[in-house]
C-alpha cells in the first residue's frame, strides 16, 4: 500500500511593503538613509572636532616618513615656484613689465597649490576611505571637508615663508593684508564645494583621480599663475570675450584678490570688475551646490 506524502503548506512571504510596515511599527530604519538636507548639516556641524581632528592628524602624517618632515610643506611649493620662475619668467620672458614678478609668481603658485591640493584630495575622499566609511556611520561629507581643512592648514603654515619673502622683496607690510582672511575664507568654501562634486564623482568612478592631474594643470595655465591676466588683456591679440573669461576665471578671481592684499605694486585697476562679488558668488554657487550634489547620494557611498 503506497503512502503519500504531504508537504504541509508554506505561508508566503511577506511583501516588501509589509516589512517596510513591520520596520516603521518598531522605529527601525535603513542603515546609511539620507537624513534631510536641514538634519545633515546638524549631524555634520555636531562632528566638527572629528574633521578638524581628522585634518590634523593626515597633516602631520603627511610628510612624516621624510627626514626633514613639515619642512616640505613650505619646500614644495617654493620648489615649484622656482622651476616656474626660470621656465616663464627667465625662458619666457613673463616676467617683463611685471612689478614684483618674484612676489607675484610666489603668490600665485601658493594660492593655486591650495585649490589644487585640495581638489585632488576631495577626488579620492569617498573611494581613498571605504574601510573608514563602511565600518563607521558618519556625514561622509565630513572626508571632503577635513580634506580641505588639511590644505588650508597647510597653506597657512607655509604662508610665514610668504611673508618672509614679501619682505625681502621690499613688499612693506600693510592693512591690506588684513584682506587675506576673507579672500581665504571665499577660496575655502570654493575648494570645499568642488571637492564634493569630484568627491561624488571620484567614490563612482575611481578612475576620475588619474584624469585630475591633467585637468588641474590645464587650469594652472590658465589662471595667470605665473603671469599676468592683465596685461594679456592690454593686447589685441585675444578677443574681448576671452579676457574676460580669463579674468573671471574662480582660481584666477582668489590668486589676484591674495596678490592685491599682499602686495603693493598689484592695484585695484588689474582686477576684474565686482571681483568681491565675483569671488563670493563662485564660492556660493560652488560652495552650497556641491554640498547638496554631495548630500544626494550619501546613501551610495561605501556600497558596491
Amino acid at each position: 500500500m503506497s503512502q503519500v506524502l504531504h508537504t504541509p503548506p508554506q505561508a508566503p512571504a511577506p511583501a516588501d511593503d509589509d516589512l517596510a510596515a513591520l520596520a516603521a511599527r518598531h522605529g527601525l530604519t535603513v542603515s546609511g538613509a539620507r537624513p534631510a538636507l536641514p538634519e545633515y548639516v546638524r549631524r555634520l556641524w555636531a562632528r566638527r572636532h572629528f574633521i578638524t581632528a581628522f585634518a590634523t592628524a593626515k597633516l602631520t602624517a603627511q610628510y612624516s616618513q621624510a627626514k626633514l618632515g613639515q619642512v616640505w610643506q613650505v619646500m614644495t611649493p617654493l620648489l615649484n615656484a622656482a622651476v616656474y620662475y626660470f621656465i616663464f619668467g627667465v625662458l619666457l620672458g613673463t616676467k617683463h613689465g611685471v612689478p614684483d614678478y618674484i612676489p607675484f609668481l610666489v603668490t600665485g603658485v601658493f594660492i593655486w597649490t591650495f585649490t589644487q591640493s585640495s581638489i585632488m584630495a576631495g577626488t579620492r575622499a569617498i573611494s581613498g576611505n571605504l574601510g573608514l566609511v563602511r565600518a563607521l556611520h558618519f556625514p561622509r561629507a565630513a572626508l571632503p571637508l577635513s580634506f580641505c581643512l588639511q590644505q588650508l592648514q597647510q597653506l597657512l603654515f607655509s604662508m610665514g615663508a610668504l611673508v618672509v619673502i614679501l619682505l625681502c622683496f621690499g613688499v612693506p607690510v600693510g592693512v591690506s593684508w588684513l584682506l587675506a582672511l576673507p579672500a581665504l575664507f571665499l577660496q575655502f568654501t570654493f575648494n570645499a564645494g568642488v571637492s564634493m562634486v569630484m568627491a561624488r564623482m571620484g567614490a563612482k568612478t575611481p578612475d576620475i583621480a588619474q584624469l585630475m592631474p591633467f585637468v588641474l594643470r590645464t587650469w594652472m595655465y590658465v589662471s595667470g599663475v605665473m603671469w599676468s591676466i592683465d596685461k594679456l588683456a592690454q593686447k589685441d591679440s585675444l578677443p574681448h570675450v576671452v579676457t574676460l573669461a580669463l579674468a573671471a576665471n574662480p582660481a584666477a578671481v582668489y590668486i589676484d584678490l591674495m596678490r592685491f592684499a599682499l602686495i603693493d605694486s598689484f592695484h585695484a585697476s588689474q582686477l576684474p570688475p565686482h571681483v568681491w562679488a565675483l569671488a563670493a558668488g563662485w564660492a556660493l554657487v560652488a560652495g552650497v551646490g556641491g554640498f547638496i550634489y554631495f548630500w544626494k547620494a550619501e546613501e551610495t557611498y561605501g556600497r558596491g
